[in-house]
């Protein structure tokens, strides 16, 4: 199943020639997954880092940006789930204007105690909510 949000370009994710600046897209992505986790895998991230005292850290990213957003356009970012580990989660995220790709994502989760700093594995909650999309 593919988690689809809808992101606005906003002037604070611009720099002064009107065009996202890289660094905003990490924060867009961030919030398309902190979405899915509230809204898919139902734990949001106050549950997660705050009650549990669990989280999930980026332990890995590559991004390729196909073309430049500006601001004003409607982004339309399609999380899909490429693999679940024990403890390790790996996701794609393709973000579109229209038809037009302007970036893709893969990233690898990992959950954590935030207490020890170690990593841990699913909870059964959690993991009943995740499917594996791409294998």
């Amino acid at each position: 199943m593919t988690f689809t949000s809808q992101r606005k370009v906003r002037f604070q994710h611009c720099d002064p020639a009107g065009i996202v600046f890289y660094p905003r897209y990490f924060e867009l992505i961030n919030s398309v997954v902190e979405d899915w986790f509230e809204e898919i895998v139902q734990h949001d991230f106050n549950q997660l880092h705050i009650e549990s005292g669990t989280g999930v850290p980026t332990a890995a990213i590559d991004t390729q940006f196909h073309a430049p957003s500006r601001l004003g356009e409607l982004l339309n970012f399609e999380l899909t789930v490429q693999a679940v580990g024990r403890s390790s989660l790996d996701l794609k995220i393709v973000a579109y204007c229209g038809e037009q790709k302007r970036l893709t994502s893969c990233s690898t989760l990992v959950f954590m105690d935030l207490t020890s700093g170690k990593s841990m594995p699913w909870t059964d909650a959690i993991r009943q909510h995740i499917t594996v999309d791409n294998l």
